[in-house]
């Protein structure tokens, strides 16, 4: 006990708790930020990814289309509903069971 008052009594050890505890809670760059910090920069890296991948599809997409001339007529009656002149389009849509 009498170690612990004598922790205590020093200035120095005084000094360096008040400063961990100033670096822990109160400080701009306290535990609860860095760990907000480190959610937003996860949810950041998994859009990223997100983003990477759907730019590699959309580019594979258009490297297809840009060579393959049957692709693009499949592309554009599918997507944008076009037709030759001579054609008629009948659009079928599945009805949700419910």
């Amino acid at each position: 006990m009498k170690r612990l008052i004598d922790l205590f009594k020093n200035k120095y050890f005084l000094l360096s708790l008040a400063f961990v505890v100033w670096m822990v809670f109160f400080d701009k760059n306290d535990l609860l930020s860095q760990y907000q910090y480190h959610q937003e920069v996860s949810k950041l890296k998994q859009e990223r990814d997100f983003y990477k991948l759907q730019t590699a599809k959309v580019s594979k997409d258009l490297d297809e289309l840009t060579s393959n001339p049957e692709k693009l007529e499949k592309f554009a009656r599918e997507k944008y509903l076009m037709r030759k002149d001579n054609e008629d389009v009948f659009v079928i849509v599945k009805e949700k069971a419910e």
